[in-house]
C-alpha cells in the first residue's frame, strides 16, 4: 500500500473521473449555443441537466453493486464508453430528443466512474491515508469542471459544436486505452471476497443497508452536498443576474470562486477527518447549521445581497462538496470491502436525490406564486427567488434530523465495542484543562 504503483493506479482513476466531470458540466456553459442548435426554450434546456441527474441517481445503487462484483477496471471502462457514444450522440444530434438521449448517456457513464474510482483508494492505501486521498479524489476531479467553464468553451467557438463535442468523446476514448493498460483493481494478493458462503445482490444491498454507518454517511451527503449543487447546476446563476440584479461578469466570477474555494478546502477536511475520526459527524452539523444561516442572512437581507455577503454564501456552498465526502469515509469504516461499493452508491445516490428534489421545489414554487400573481415584479423577481429558495431550509432540517438519529445508533453500537464518544463539553474541559 501507499507504494509508486499505488499512485500511479490512483492518479488513472483520478484523470478519469476528472473527464467525467468534464463531462458532465460541459452542456451547462453551452446554454446559448445549445438554445440555437435545437430551438429549445428554457424548460425543454432545463431538461437536459435534470434527465441527466436523474439517470446518474438512479443507477447509484446498481453501480455500486456491479462494481463489487465486477471491479473498478471494468466499471470505469464501460463508464468512459458510455460518455464517448452520448457525446458523440450530442455531437450530430439537432433536436431537442435526440441530444437528451446524448445527455443520458452522459448521465449513464458519469454514474459509473466516481463510485468505482472511490473503491480503489481503501484497497490501495493505508487507513490514515484514505480520507486525504478520498478527498484529493475529488478535489482533482472538480477540476473538470473549470476545463468545462474555460478550454471548452474556447474550442467550441473555435472549431464549432460537432468537432469540439467529438474532441470530449475522444477524450474518454483515452480514458478507455489507460483504465484498460494500466488500472488495477487491487494490489497483488489483496482478498477482497466475502469470507465463507458468496453474497448474493440482494444481500449485498440489504447488509449495506442495515449498517447504521452505511446510513449515516447517506444523510451526511444528503445534507451538505445539496444546497451547493442546486446553486451551481440550475439555480444560482438565475438567482444572482435575474433576482439580485449582478451582471454576467459578476455572476461568472463567484462561480468560478465556489471551484476554488470547494478545491483548497478538500485537503484539510481530509486531514481533519483523519485525525479525529470520531468528530466527523459534529463537523457535517456544523457546515449544515452554517449553511442554513448563511442562505437565511442572503434571503432576509433587505434589498439586493451585497457581493460580500453572496461571495460568503458561495464559499459556504463550496464547502458542502468536500464535506460530503464525509459520507463516503463513513461508507469506507463501516463496511468490509467485498460492501463497499454497494455502501458508496447508497451513500451518493443521498445528495443527488436531495439536489433534484429542491430543484424541482425551486422551480414549482417560481412557477406557483407568478401563476397566483404573487410575484407581479416577473416570474425570477428577488421575492420569488426569497420564497422559493427558502425550501432548502426544510430539506437541510429534515436531512439534519435524520443524521441525529441514526447517529445515536452508530454511536450506541460504538459503544458496545467500548468505543465511546465523549460529548463535545467533556473534550472542551479536558481542551482547557491541558491547556492551564
Amino acid at each position: 500500500m501507499n507504494s509508486w504503483r499505488a499512485y500511479t493506479v490512483w492518479g488513472i482513476g483520478v484523470f478519469a473521473y476528472l473527464v467525467a466531470v468534464l463531462q458532465r458540466t460541459s452542456f451547462g456553459v453551452v446554454g446559448l449555443e445549445a438554445a440555437d442548435r435545437f430551438h429549445a426554450g428554457g424548460a425543454a434546456l432545463s431538461a437536459f441537466t435534470v434527465l441527466q441527474l436523474v439517470v446518474y441517481a438512479s443507477l447509484q445503487i446498481p453501480v455500486g453493486i456491479l462494481v463489487d462484483r465486477f471491479g473498478s477496471r471494468v466499471m470505469v471502462a464501460a463508464g468512459a464508453v458510455f460518455m464517448a457514444l452520448g457525446q458523440l450522440q450530442i455531437a450530430e444530434a439537432e433536436s431537442v430528443v435526440t441530444g437528451i438521449i446524448g445527455r443520458m448517456l452522459v448521465g449513464m457513464g458519469d454514474a459509473m466512474t466516481f463510485v468505482s474510482v472511490l473503491r480503489l483508494v481503501p484497497l490501495w492505501f493505508s487507513g490514515r491515508r484514505s480520507p486525504l486521498m478520498s478527498q484529493l479524489t475529488g478535489v482533482i476531479g472538480q477540476l473538470g469542471q473549470l476545463v468545462s467553464v474555460i478550454p471548452f468553451l474556447a474550442l467550441l467557438r473555435a472549431t464549432g459544436w460537432s468537432q469540439a463535442f467529438m474532441s470530449l468523446a475522444a477524450l474518454s476514448v483515452l480514458v478507455v486505452v489507460l483504465v484498460l493498460t494500466l488500472l488495477r483493481n487491487a494490489p497483488p494478493g489483496t482478498k477482497v471476497e466475502p469470507e465463507g458462503e458468496p453474497e448474493g445482490t440482494r444481500a449485498v444491498l440489504a447488509a449495506a443497508w442495515r449498517q447504521p454507518g452505511t446510513r449515516l454517511g447517506m444523510w451526511s451527503h444528503f445534507t451538505v452536498q445539496f444546497s451547493g449543487n442546486v446553486f451551481a447546476l440550475m439555480w444560482g446563476f438565475p438567482f444572482m443576474v435575474a433576482g439580485q440584479g449582478y451582471d454576467a461578469q459578476t455572476a461568472a466570477g463567484l462561480m468560478s470562486f465556489f471551484v476554488v474555494v470547494a478545491i483548497i478546502a478538500g485537503p484539510p477536511m481530509g486531514r481533519f477527518v483523519a485525525r479525529y475520526p470520531l468528530r466527523r459527524s459534529t463537523l457535517v452539523l456544523a457546515i449544515c447549521a452554517l449553511t442554513a444561516a448563511v442562505w437565511i442572512a442572503v434571503l432576509l437581507v433587505p434589498g439586493h445581497a451585497p457581493v460580500w455577503l453572496m461571495a460568503v454564501l458561495v464559499a459556504v456552498l463550496a464547502l458542502g462538496g468536500p464535506s460530503s465526502m464525509i459520507g463516503f469515509d463513513f461508507a469506507r469504516t463501516f463496511n468490509p470491502s467485498h460492501r463497499l461499493g454497494t455502501a458508496t452508491g447508497i451513500v451518493n445516490i443521498g445528495g443527488f436525490v436531495a439536489a433534484l428534489l429542491t430543484m424541482f421545489l425551486v422551480g414549482y414554487l417560481l412557477d406557483l406564486q407568478h401563476a397566483l400573481g404573487l410575484s407581479p415584479q416577473g416570474l425570477y423577481s428577488l421575492d420569488a427567488f426569497r420564497v422559493a429558495l427558502s425550501v432548502q431550509l426544510l430539506v437541510l432540517g429534515g436531512g439534519a434530523l435524520a443524521l441525529i438519529r441514526v447517529r445515536r445508533k452508530v454511536r450506541r453500537n460504538l459503544a458496545a465495542q467500548n468505543v465511546r464518544v465523549a460529548p463535545l463539553r467533556e473534550v472542551w474541559a479536558d481542551y482547557r484543562a491541558r491547556r492551564r
